[in-house]
């Protein structure tokens, strides 16, 4: 492949008898077309071209293909995976990236995500608290390398609530259970360690409590046995009580009901057993055993999406047994299921599906649990209130494993690709080279010559080969590379070739594809996206929802409609709740509002004519949860000089510093930005606001300069950012050179209000995480 003629000639060429081959023969090559594909001996001496010319272009189109993904791959991906990670811990694993979250509710049944109970934590600049609460960071970061956390139990003691999961460590790949605790209803966990380590993998950490001791039952199924340990310094110190059955159950709990205490496990050893879809019940007089089998055991050995392996531990409901199953049809743990359980005894067993209430995510992989969620534990507390701990993935099972086939699968095509190329230009002239042959290999070997006159399998390739050879004059003679439908094809095998390049290098080297919060101090949090549009921008609108509320930290979007009649909330395609605030005058103040419904403290005023990455997003959002006090956004100005003069972003560029944010894209304090726009100092600002129509942002970041003293605005640098309204005709502000004039005379007038800006310049690139570059 990719070699083209080296000439006739020489003692070992192909038609003129050398080394015994005689023309007339099949061989690999040796066809009236005689490809000349190997390296060229003379007169004993090592004369040979390193390069032929189809090497070259071989090797040229894959360094240009690569090259152009490359740079794909530098305004596509993340930064987090461009930078690739930072610690030993959180690596990429076909199991999953499984971590937990908290769930809250009035019953079992109407349990509701953390972030919806509005638990603030000033600490973290968590307004609210966010799942996931538990993840390989959060453990990998404690000094307990993780790949993922899942399986989750609590165990409370009170007003303390005790974690034991599953870890995967990121040195051995092996499951060990990891414990943490909470002492404010599991907003915040303190990782204490690794309760259990063995030299087989450990997870579902089932742990209760039996006449005043405290049990755990993890699953070890490699070592072939079902065993319970005993604390002995709860919860860290642990010791092997008794080997309760020598099975290798998956997934085991113990309930007591109706005096007995009863084992539900699955056993995927047995010949024909349905794998994730096999259910056991045993029953004892105590969790201690003698445990004998149920009359219809196995109960189950059905399809795995029905339910039968357990996910969670069962619990009691209004004097109900509901048990806890995973649904493994599309992929391994999917979600669970709940079934109630209507009769439960030695010889008979019945349980019915009922609908668990649960909200299915709808931010597909930007959510923690947006692929699938396979384990529930849910208990009642003390105080009536019911709490529930979830594991989820992002992604599904293998899917590691999946991209990289068809990563590679990619660029095999687009090798093919260029060699398709080659053959249309003239610069690869046969597809197997000569020296790949037995026969032309140029070393003879009698015995490898008799295997291959002999062998039909060979006879077979030779004529394969052969045909295959023909393939370049016979693909030349039918496209004419230089005719305009010969243009046209080599154009759509370049793009083609371009595109499956991209394809491969995302699929290897991109990550999972999601888009991922960041984890600050210990906690995720939740903002409201806010913006400000009328009805000539609708289509705007559409494309912005879509896209901004499958971002993982957008809670709420809220659409100031100023003017027109604004559209039925069925016309925008959410995966949040969107709220339109029609407000009665039409005035650029009204972006700023106090507004008590919006839940949460950070807001991101963002134009819906601007669109980025949901990465670009979140990573202004961390910065602005490390800076909350200051305005902290994606389009940077630097006000400076005696004559003020509004300036683009490329004049803060060359004086290399900045010291206004622009609010069309800018996370702010909702509580302090909009009560400070609207206070009676501000009044004469706003009041240009109006004469102006323009200049809000502006007046902000006086009103912000005028309160500190100290810093007060934060750039964050977006990989890419397009303005939508170019495209529609319907920017506010199309005119830029009068909208310039109209921002210089503002500056004037709030220098005079509110005092200069001069001496409040920020450096590009003063913060350590280089996002201000």
């Amino acid at each position: 492949m990719g070699y083209s003629p080296v000439g006739v000639g020489g003692s070992a060429g192909v038609g003129s008898g050398g080394g015994g081959t005689n023309g007339a023969n099949w061989s690999c090559c040796g066809t009236s077309h005689k490809c000349w594909c190997r390296w060229r001996w003379e007169n004993q001496h090592h004369h040979y071209r390193l390069f032929s010319s189809g090497f070259v272009f071989f090797f040229g189109c894959f360094v240009l293909f690569g090259s152009i993904a490359t740079l794909y791959a530098w305004l596509a991906f993340t930064p987090s995976v461009r930078m690739g990670l930072s610690s030993l811990g959180c690596q990429e694993d076909n199991e999953g990236s499984w971590s937990i979250g908290v769930f809250y509710g009035v019953s079992p049944f109407s349990l509701k995500p953390i972030e919806a109970m509005n638990v603030w934590r000033n600490e973290s600049a968590a307004w609210p608290v966010a799942n996931p609460v538990v993840t390989c960071a959060s453990a990998s970061d404690a000094g307990f390398p993780s790949n993922f956390v899942a399986d989750p139990f609590l165990y409370v003691e009170g007003d303390v609530f005790y974690l034991f999961y599953e870890t995967k460590n990121s040195v051995t790949l092996q499951g060990d259970i990891g414990v943490a605790k909470s002492t404010d209803k599991g907003a915040t966990w303190q990782q204490l360690g690794i309760a259990l380590d063995e030299d087989w993998h450990l997870s579902y950490p089932y742990v209760f409590n039996y006449l005043g001791q405290i049990y755990m039952m993890p699953e070890g199924s490699a070592k072939g046995e079902l065993r319970l340990y005993r604390a002995l310094n709860f919860p860290l110190q642990w010791t092997l009580e008794k080997v309760i059955m020598k099975k290798p159950l998956v997934d085991s709990v113990i309930i007591n009901y109706d005096g007995k205490y009863w084992l539900f496990g699955s056993d995927h050893s047995g010949f024909g057993t349905m794998k994730n879809g096999q259910l056991e019940i045993w029953y004892s007089r105590s969790p201690l055993g003698p445990w004998k089998p149920h009359k219809k055991n196995p109960i189950y050995n059905i399809d795995k999406g029905f339910g039968a392996r357990n996910g969670g531990r069962p619990f009691f409901y209004n004097g109900e047994l509901y048990r806890i199953g995973q649904d493994c049809g599309e992929t391994y743990g999917k979600h669970v299921r709940t079934f109630k359980i209507e009769v439960l005894t030695s010889e008979e067993y019945k349980e019915i599906e009922v609908p668990l209430g649960f909200i299915e995510p709808n931010k597909g992989r930007n959510a923690w649990n947006g692929a699938r969620y396979h384990h529930l534990d849910v208990q009642r507390l003390p105080s009536g209130e019911w709490i529930g701990v979830m594991d989820g993935d992002r992604v599904p099972s293998g899917d590691s494993v999946q991209r990289f086939i068809l990563g590679c699968a990619s660029v095999a095509v687009v090798a093919i690709l260029i060699v398709l190329l080659g053959v249309l230009l003239g610069f690869v002239k046969c597809i197997i080279p000569l020296n790949w042959c037995i026969r032309n290999s140029g070393k003879k070997n009698f015995t490898l010559m008799a295997w291959e006159k002999s062998s039909a399998f060979s006879s077979s390739a030779r004529r394969f080969c052969s045909r295959l050879n023909r393939a370049p004059p016979f693909l030349r003679g039918k496209i004419k590379p230089y005719t305009c439908a010969g243009r046209l094809i080599l154009a759509i095998i370049f793009v083609l070739g371009v595109g499956l390049m991209c394809i491969g290098v995302k699929c290897i080297y991109g990550g999972n594809g999601s888009e991922e919060p960041y984890l600050w101090e210990g906690h995720y949090s939740q903002f409201t996206l806010l913006t400000m549009t009328y009805d000539a921008r609708l289509w705007n609108l559409k494309m912005y929802v879509r896209h901004y509320s499958r971002c993982s930290s957008v809670r709420e979007i809220v659409v100031v409609w100023n003017k027109g009649s604004p559209p039925e909330l069925s016309d925008l395609d959410s995966a949040v709740p969107v709220r339109i605030r029609r407000e009665e005058e039409n005035s650029l103040n009204n972006r700023f509002k106090v507004d008590p419904l919006i839940k949460t403290r950070a807001v991101l005023e963002l134009d819906d004519d601007i669109m980025m990455t949901c990465d670009d997003v979140e990573r202004g959002f961390k910065v602005w949860r490390q800076h909350p006090d200051r305005i902290v956004g994606f389009y940077p100005r630097l006000i400076d000089g005696r004559l003020l003069k509004y300036r683009a972003e490329k004049y803060a560029r060359m004086h290399k510093g900045y010291n206004m944010i622009l609010t069309g894209a800018a996370f702010i304090d909702a509580q302090v930005a909009f009560e400070r726009y609207w206070s009676e100092e501000a009044k004469q600002g706003r009041e240009v606001v109006e004469k102006y129509f323009n200049c809000e942002d502006v007046l902000l970041n006086y009103l912000y300069a005028n309160a500190s003293s100290s810093r007060t605005v934060e750039y964050v640098k977006p990989a890419w950012a397009v303005d939508t309204s170019k495209f529609s005709g319907a920017a506010i502000s199309r005119n830029t050179k009068v909208h310039y004039q109209l921002r210089t005379d503002c500056l004037l007038k709030f220098s005079e209000m509110y005092g200069s800006l001069a001496g409040r310049k920020s450096e590009f690139g003063s913060r350590k995480d280089g996002w201000d570059v």
